[in-house]
């Protein structure tokens, strides 16, 4: 019988959450924990699964229990991965490195996002050129093939295109926290600041958070506001078909499309021959009344399966969960919060 190791001052990700809440100011706890308009979406992500059932075949041969999955030719060692998340820094200090380094050393893929806080460079410097890279569509092609060029160049395996951000989702509790584009301290969120010294200090030794990738593209002197501005303008490239094909010609690594939920994208990524598919809606976080990313993944599976690759994210949280989701007919999983809290709650602990 396999032994289980865990903390017993943890033993559940709520536990987990609730020392997040303590240690982080609430505007960096809302910015991780929220999703958009009214939440519908992000709760829905994981009641859903949890109608997932499995049924146990208690009485049969026991085999050793192996965990391993090959994925686009490399075995990792558990059929999970992290999932990309803007900002990470934010949320904690140098939390991209940290989470990096503990998916290198775990055998696991780490998924750096374009708008995280440490560059490609240094992800792929701490994960031996391992980590994932996800890509937002920048409006202009020559930005674009600069970031390809940059992940090329620092032996990125798997490309991730973000397909379900054409916009920004309306997230009220960022709003009023002043996190929204453009961004704004007020004198409450320094209040939240004076009452979380760990994580004030941390953020004075590393730095404030800051779009590392992005960093070499971001006019110098640019204010809160027109950063916002930048940011805005510069993404507003919206994924379509001859995009994706564009870069497929480019691109000489894996290519997986991030954010399918509807029958004419799963169409679109196999009649491109993506390697692919992260079923996902972003974690709750864009569109309210969209389905659950188990439903989806159940209505779209029949389309993908045999195909390309089919992974999942949004709502999972727990080992049960990856059962359940890998039952229904996903290759792999990630998980981004879930992850988050943990860092949230523990630092590099």
């Amino acid at each position: 019988m396999t032994k289980i190791s865990y903390d017993p001052r943890y033993p559940g990700i709520d536990d987990l959450i609730k020392k997040a809440k303590r240690r982080i100011p609430k505007f960096a706890f809302e910015y991780l924990d929220g999703g958009c308009n009214e939440d519908v979406n992000l709760y829905k992500n994981t009641s859903a699964i949890r109608e997932v059932q499995l049924e146990p075949a208690y009485l049969a041969p026991s085999q050793p229990v192996d965990m391993k999955t090959e994925l686009f030719g490399h075995v990792y060692d558990a059929p999970f991965g992290i999932s990309p998340i803007g900002l990470q820094g934010l949320i904690w200090p140098g939390s991209p490195e940290i989470l990096a380094r503990a998916a290198f050393e775990h055998n696991i893929p780490f998924t750096l996002s374009t708008v995280s806080t440490s560059s490609i460079e240094k992800i792929s410097e701490v994960t031996e050129g391992r980590a994932w890279f996800q890509l937002y569509h920048p409006a202009e092609t020559s930005l674009r093939d600069k970031l390809l060029e940059r992940a090329a160049s620092a032996g990125v395996p798997v490309l991730v295109l973000l397909g379900d951000v054409p916009s920004f989702g309306y997230r009220p509790r960022d709003i009023r926290n002043g996190l929204a584009m453009p961004p704004r301290m007020t004198a409450k969120n320094i209040v939240q600041i004076m009452g979380k010294p760990g994580w004030a200090l941390n953020t004075l030794v590393t730095g404030s958070p800051a779009f590392a990738t992005m960093k070499p593209y971001i006019p110098a002197g640019l204010n809160m506001q027109k950063l916002g501005a930048f940011m805005d303008t510069t993404f507003s490239g919206k994924l379509d078909e001859a995009r994706i094909a564009s870069i497929r010609d480019k691109w000489k690594g894996k290519i997986v499309i991030k954010g399918i939920a509807s029958t004419s994208d799963a169409e679109m990524a196999v009649k491109l021959g993506i390697d692919g598919v992260i079923i996902s809606n972003h974690g709750g976080r864009q569109l309210d009344a969209g389905e659950a990313s188990v439903q989806s993944l159940q209505r779209l599976l029949p389309l993908l399966s045999g195909k390309t690759r089919i992974m999942i994210d949004s709502g999972l949280r727990s080992g049960p969960d990856v059962a359940r989701v890998m039952a229904a007919g996903a290759d792999f999983t990630f998980m981004g919060r879930t992850f988050m809290y943990g860092v949230a709650a523990l630092g590099k602990e």
